[in-house]
């Protein structure tokens, strides 16, 4: 188990947790409109920071996104007396787009590990950062590794940041997709119509010991794929009701305080989490949504949410759902717009996000929890075993060493590997270059293994690492806003400036129903490649990873080294 030792919301309502707390619960909402924001044609409604917050959180040298994360992470760190220099302290920062809008200004590129090098060096710390880019689930995926790296005794304390800036391109993005309401988001409600998004900072820091006063225990963290579509929730809600039912593990329904829900206030997210909500069981537990307040803060809502949910639990209050009034999703679940008391101790947080990425956390409050293992409490060590492996490079592929004799160089050289050994799948040509990278490879690899493919798949993961995030989509996706008199912000590049998108292209190609992660590191470690991978197995559902290298600057320069990695759980 570990223990939250401190936190802060930095955000348009507060600087401060309790301001934040203080402000959600008068019914403050920092939603506003803004008629031509970032020079855009259509307004927008979302909750973002004023000037005048912008001066007091700026930090010299620093951009205007690692600013707030410094600003957060240092008022967090003052609640405690830990030394963030020691080996024994990770920093893991949770962003979908991190300082993208310096790309924008100039074609220099700043990829999000650069960014959470930035940051470290600014507070202190003296371990690599470890960035988590996973859509909108980063958050709690983020709080779900440190957790994780905490109990394998990697660590002894992890200071995890979610945080996102809004920008032009963040904002064309979600008009091009139509997912963006010009009024308040009403979650869950009949009249939605879309969601507003915001921006913020939100640090949780979580020790793997008890201290003096603490309360709060982080429970078990699940995320579980729909395997379904890249940014269409399915509608039986699969993945989100996976990791649900997992998170919960003993847990009863009466011993819930509430679900916080993602609640992004679109047309199918909504519905679909209301359907795995009623089917994970919870349908008596109260459910709310926060984003009424603060709008949809993509890599922060993770860690955001958390934090105010048990500050909420602390005061003994179920927050209501601001604009909603009445139900408009077919799941049967109890929601209110108005405030609650509660007297129970523990809470679930849910979230999903394109690439059919889910995640549920367990929070309880002066309980201890324990890992829910297979049928046992005994702590498993995992025996990890690489049986194939492929590499490819833009002039040439491997497969276990044995090059195959393809001919074609760069992006030629993936379209005459598609052309030989697949052929079947013409979604193919639909996705970027990353995506492309990566389905070829995984395709070589599965291949290899031979076992038979294309049937539900419960217990294999998708985790892949690299440096450059998205930045070739993120380039082509720019060339469309870029021009005010040709601009045409496209929706089929915008959903793959994602880089997890291709995690998701795996999981949907074999029906992979396990965890799938994407993470943004200083450079290729094996070391801490490692580190993650061996954390990641305590998921005792997780049988086998394909997992590895994947980066991909431009259609001449990427590489992809990966594996499938066998795992056997057996008792210390």
């Amino acid at each position: 188990m570990t223990y939250k030792i401190a936190d802060n919301i930095l955000s348009p309502l507060g600087e401060t947790t309790q301001q934040n707390y203080d402000a959600v619960k008068a019914g403050r909402s920092a939603l506003e409109r803004y008629d031509h924001r970032w020079a855009l044609p259509e307004p927008v409604t979302a909750s973002l920071f004023s000037e005048e917050q912008e001066k007091r959180f700026t930090v010299n040298g620093l951009s205007r996104f690692q600013s707030m994360v410094v600003t957060s992470i240092r008022q967090a760190l003052s609640q405690t007396s830990l030394d963030v220099s020691q080996p024994n302290v990770v920093l893991i920062l949770s962003t979908t787009k991190a300082d993208v809008a310096l790309l924008e200004k100039s074609a220099s590129f700043l990829s999000p590990s650069d960014s959470g090098q930035c940051i470290a060096q600014k507070v202190g710390f003296t371990t690599q950062p470890i960035v988590v880019c996973n859509a909108c689930i980063s958050g709690l995926s983020a709080l779900i590794l440190a957790t994780r790296l905490l109990e394998d005794g990697q660590y002894d304390y992890a200071v995890v940041c979610g945080a996102d800036s809004q920008s032009r391109f963040i904002v064309s993005g979600f008009q091009s997709l139509k997912a963006l309401s010009t009024e308040p988001c009403r979650p869950f409600d009949m009249e939605r119509i879309g969601l507003n998004l915001g921006e913020a900072a939100a640090t949780m820091i979580l020790s793997r010991h008890a201290e003096h006063g603490t309360t709060w225990t982080i429970g078990q963290g699940v995320m579980r794929n729909d395997a379904s579509h890249i940014s269409n929730p399915v509608k039986n809600g699969e993945g989100s009701y996976r990791a649900l039912t997992v998170a919960l593990g003993d847990t009863r329904p009466e011993e819930l305080a509430f679900v916080s829900a993602h609640g992004t206030a679109t047309i199918f997210n909504d519905q679909m989490e209301s359907v795995a909500i009623e089917r994970a069981g919870l349908s008596s537990v109260s459910v709310n949504g926060y984003k009424g307040y603060y709008g949809h803060t993509m890599g922060a809502a993770g860690v955001l949410e958390t934090i105010l949910s048990m500050v909420a639990v602390d005061d003994r209050t179920v927050i209501g759902t601001r604009g909603f009034e009445e139900s408009g999703v077919s799941g049967k679940i109890r929601l209110t717009a108005n405030h609650q008391t509660t007297d129970k101790k523990a809470f679930v947080k849910m979230l999903s996000g394109f690439g059919g990425c889910n995640a549920a956390l367990l929070c309880n409050k002066g309980t201890v929890l324990l890992l829910h293992h297979d049928g046992d409490d005994v702590t498993k060590e995992p025996s990890l075993c690489y049986t194939h492996q492929v590499r490819i490079t833009p002039d040439s592929a491997e497969v276990d060493g044995r090059s195959l004799a393809i001919e074609g160089t760069g992006k030629d050289l993936l379209k005459a590997l598609y052309h030989h050994y697949v052929g079947d799948y013409p979604k193919f040509y639909k996705m970027d270059g990353l995506s492309r990278l990566g389905f070829i490879a995984s395709e070589l690899l599965l291949q290899a293994d031979g076992k038979e493919r294309f049937v539900a798949c419960n217990d294999r993961a998708v985790i892949f690492f690299n440096h450059s995030s998205s930045v070739s989509a993120d380039r082509k996706y720019l060339e469309s806003i870029n021009d005010p008199e040709n601009f045409f912000p496209s929706p089929s590049v915008f959903v793959y400036t994602l880089p997890n998108i291709v995690t998701g292209e795996i999981a949907i190609r074999n029906h992979y129903y396990g965890e799938t992660s994407f993470y943004i590191l200083p450079e290729h470690s094996e070391q801490q490649m490692d580190s993650i991978l061996r954390a990641s197995c305590l998921d005792p559902a997780t049988k086998s990873i394909v997992t590895g290298w994947l980066d991909y600057e431009d259609d001449y320069h990427y590489i992809a080294e990966i594996k499938l990695m066998n795992i056997e759980h057996s008792n210390k």
